[in-house]
């Protein structure tokens, strides 16, 4: 019978469904266009298809994501917030003395504590954990102030004595600039403490100390030459903090990076750049922002989704949700340096340290 259009209907006899070839699952994957012995072509199945992990392709990060670039930005910042609210109250006579010369470094060391322990749940856009962390870092960074400035002065007076001992006796002496970068050292420990209790890992509390160290004790010795070389004691002082804090940040940043162990690099999705060292024995990763990693803007991606157990030198990926590494779907895998995860609309290399 005819239809509409004219044309004859198309007509599927028993002999042409006994010439269908059905692809032998057992004989491995099959090619996109694959011959069958019976000389027609395969172009695999829906079992196959579902589990091949969706293509990706590696994004360029952005410096804002970089370790270094975020810390550097938030000391920079609290240093300047900390003086602004300080330097209308602070006298430069040495027989008066006002409130802001009391809390002016304090202010400082607790502005740029907060900034340090909220800058990293900021970029990862974790409004919760960075409100959680920003209230535990304004007490600590408050009682660390005020102790590291009753140190940071010892410390101080001592090189000024020893300097003086030498028979320096100007503040344009580079001698002077260094005492002072020693003592002033410490403010960088106050910060690196914080950014590791905030962080709730004593090995990120140690590299943050160490980078604290080195970048408050280079900012301090730049203090001095700075206001030596401005005009006008007020705005010496803001130049001079905002370096302190913004060299205190990239030192951190550095050295965190620069000694970790294992981290997860992400090279594809909105945290494109941005790299997770894995200091705890257990870390989280999902949508909820309480995970350690926190996966946001894909409704794929579950609460608890996905986390990585380190026991001694094992790293086991285990996946409540769908996820893939090296390209295969997994529910437990023990990853190896180099391994892709893919989870969603992320992608992350996972990366170890090799020790000689």
């Amino acid at each position: 019978m005819p239809t509409d259009n004219g044309k004859e209907p198309l007509k599927i006899t028993a002999e042409d469904l006994a010439r269908v070839a059905v692809p032998d699952a057992s004989a491995g994957p099959v090619g996109p266009a694959a011959i069958t012995a019976g000389g027609t072509k395969s172009y695999g199945t829906i079992s196959e298809a579902a589990e091949m992990a969706p293509a990706v392709s590696e994004q360029r990060g952005s410096i804002l994501l970089q370790g270094w670039f975020y810390l550097g930005a938030a000391g920079l910042l609290g240093a300047c917030l900390g003086w602004g609210l300080c330097e209308r109250s602070f006298v430069d006579a040495a027989t008066d003395h006002r409130w802001g010369n009391t809390w002016m470094i304090p202010a400082i060391v607790t502005f740029m504590c907060i900034g340090y322990g909220i800058s990293e749940s900021i970029v990862e856009r974790s409004v919760r954990k960075a409100i959680l962390r920003g209230l535990l870092a304004l007490p600590l960074g408050v009682v660390l102030g005020f102790i590291f400035e009753v140190v940071a002065n010892l410390i101080y007076n001592i090189g000024l004595g020893v300097c003086a001992q030498a028979g320096v006796q100007s503040f344009r002496n580079p001698a002077v600039w260094i005492a002072r970068g020693i003592g002033w050292a410490v403010f960088g420990a106050a910060g690196g403490t914080v950014y590791g209790l905030v962080g709730q890992s004593v090995k990120k509390a140690k590299y943050g100390i160490i980078g604290g160290l080195i970048g408050a004790g280079i900012g301090g010795t730049v203090f001095d030459p700075i206001s030596m070389g401005m005009r006008g004691a007020s705005l010496s002082r803001a130049v001079g903090f905002a370096l302190f804090g913004a060299a205190t940040g990239v030192a951190m940043g550095w050295v965190e990076s620069a000694l970790k162990d294992r981290w997860l690099y992400v090279t594809s999705g909105p945290l494109a750049g941005k790299q997770f060292i894995l200091y705890k024995s257990l870390t989280t990763i999902g949508s909820d922002q309480k995970s350690d990693i926190y996966l946001f803007k894909d409704p794929n991606i579950l609460g608890q989704h996905a986390a990585i157990a380190i026991t001694g030198s094992r790293v086991q990926f285990k996946a409540l949700g769908t996820a893939y590494v090296t390209g295969s779907p997994v529910s437990t895998r023990v990853l190896q340096d180099g391994d892709l995860l893919q989870i969603g609309r992320y992608a992350f290399r996972y990366k170890e340290r090799h020790r000689s």
